[in-house]
């Protein structure tokens, strides 16, 4: 199963995920990331690299979550891939602290 951005991502945007990625997964918009499940070979390299704990292997999301799938599938095939580190948004320092990290 692929991993999936969640919505800890939102509002952050940090990018020390899209680094550690070897196959360039990731997409985003102006306020979060997306992985593409298509592309993802679950290594897991991008989970600890997160500083807000928003990505998670879509086979440990419970029910109510598991629409993240396809959220991030749908998003991915819309959006340019980011495969550089960039500045996080303005917002994500109150956000990070918002979930307790």
């Amino acid at each position: 199963m692929p991993h999936v951005v969640t919505q800890n991502c939102a509002l952050c945007r940090y990018t020390e995920c899209v680094e550690i990625c070897p196959v360039d997964c990731f997409h985003g918009d102006a306020a979060r990331l997306w992985i593409d499940p298509a592309v993802c070979i679950d290594c897991g390299a991008c989970i600890p690299a997160c500083p807000v704990r928003a990505i998670a292997d879509a086979f440990d999301l419970g029910p109510a979550a598991a629409h993240w799938v396809e959220e991030n599938r749908r998003h991915c095939a819309a959006l340019p891939v980011i495969a550089q580190k960039e500045a996080p948004l303005p917002t994500a320092p109150d956000a990070r602290a918002a979930l307790g990290y």
